[in-house]
């Protein structure tokens, strides 16, 4: 597979089994294998998952900020060829921090750095930011199912 920076949305695609309108990624702009990535998400205010802040204002959901994380950090474990026909999965997460919304119009900067990564597990550390402010901070353990058969 070539990881030629920056991917677009159609590398991610081949990549990640995520679609529309759940493809929380538009492209990968840094990819160190086994260290870290940068991803990008354009917050655009037809994004079906907007919901009214406190002023009636759109927000993105900080669900969706995390699903984002776990999506950028999916790229990274699955860009490797060993890894390329499994499946990540939730095992935790813990110390999030959602420190301001996230608007219509934002453009997200999802990173993922490794803290600990063996064959099966992980370990990843999460910050998205606005314009160069943290608004999501978070470490995630995630496992990796058993290799998945490929579609004909």
């Amino acid at each position: 597979m070539d990881l030629t920076l920056p991917l677009d949305h159609a590398a991610i695609e081949r990549i990640l089994p995520h679609r529309y309108p759940f493809l929380l990624v538009d492209r990968v702009t840094e990819f160190e294998v086994d260290k870290r990535i940068v991803g990008i998400k354009n917050v655009s205010r037809n994004e079906r998952y907007l919901s009214p802040a406190a002023n009636g204002d759109p927000v993105l959901p900080p669900t969706i900020l995390t699903e984002a994380v776990a999506q950028v950090g999916a790229i990274l474990i699955l860009a490797k060829p060993e890894n390329r026909q499994r499946l990540p999965f939730f095992a935790g997460i813990k110390r999030v921090r959602f420190r301001h919304p996230v608007h219509p119009g934002d453009v997200l900067e999802v990173e993922a750095n490794v803290v600990r990564i063996r064959s099966r597990m992980g370990v990843l550390k999460g910050v998205v930011r606005v314009g160069g402010k943290i608004v999501f901070e978070g470490t995630m353990t995630f496992a990796l199912g058993a290799p998945q058969p490929e579609n004909p």
